[in-house]
């Protein structure tokens, strides 16, 4: 079932006659179906993370559209497009972006408590993730008290907790060693297979993109290539290298 359709997207900056006129994104089109796990690569400046925030309709494109479960998100207000987020995308950023002021619990069930939902369902819903994702012993602690992957955890458990349409992750190893990252990878791998959860995830990593099953390739605002992982992993990583070679990205 097809989750995002996205169709010509182009991002503009600046004004038409401006010397500052800057094109981030050129006739992007692509479609996201249910439990794919996705990988955009880019080098720096390509326009990946423009298009992710347009995705995650925290920025509108200049021109095109895309449809997100449904709905034509280019049509909706501002009211709607909040409701929008809460109810159909889970985020995960690098630095986890949890709210020191509030313990992991609050911060977990943060998006349901937004949505209204009563005391019942939330503890419900809350009970099954964190148990699953092991942190049910840090629940009541705040995220200075506990390590990176803990916060990581809760973070990766916030996206989840409203069973959102699509999963939208920005670079989420770029904070974290070498340890840390690869078990974040392996439970956004578990999350995508046990969840069938639809993730969308934005990285430089060639590590972390040969977790993905199909990767997405911008070059100066433009689709450059599609790499899809067959049964030989080793020489879908080697792909990615060569790749990202040729656009002149990192490889981490």
């Amino acid at each position: 079932m097809q989750i995002l359709k996205v169709e010509n997207i182009s991002k503009v900056y600046g004004t038409k006659k401006g010397s500052n006129r800057y094109t981030a994104l050129k006739n992007i089109s692509f479609e996201v179906n249910q439990g794919e796990f996705i990988g955009v690569m880019g080098a720096s400046g390509s326009g990946k993370t423009t298009l992710l925030n347009i995705l995650g309709s925290l920025d509108r494109p200049t021109t095109g559209r895309f449809i997100m479960n449904g709905i034509d998100v280019g049509t909706l207000r501002k009211n709607e497009l909040a409701k929008h987020r809460i109810e159909n995308i889970g985020f995960i950023f690098q630095d986890y972006n949890l709210l020191e002021t509030m313990t992991l619990k609050e911060n977990i069930i943060l998006p349901l408590s937004l949505m209204g939902m009563d005391a019942k369902t939330i503890e419900a819903k809350l009970a099954r993730f964190v148990e699953d994702l092991g942190i049910v012993h840090v629940l009541d602690k705040y995220p200075y008290e506990v390590s990176g992957g803990e916060q990581q955890r809760a973070a990766a458990c916030r996206a989840l907790i409203n069973c959102p349409k699509i999963i939208l992750a920005d670079e989420p190893t770029g904070n974290l060693d070498s340890k840390s990252g690869k078990d974040l990878l392996k439970l956004l791998s578990y999350i995508n297979k046990e969840y069938k959860a639809t993730i969308l995830m934005v990285t430089h990593d060639v590590f972390a993109a040969s977790y993905c099953q199909k990767i997405l390739f911008i070059r100066d605002g433009e689709i450059y290539n599609e790499l899809y992982s067959g049964s030989d992993k080793k020489q879908f990583f080697d792909s990615i290298i060569d790749v990202m070679s040729m656009l002149g990205g990192e490889r981490q």
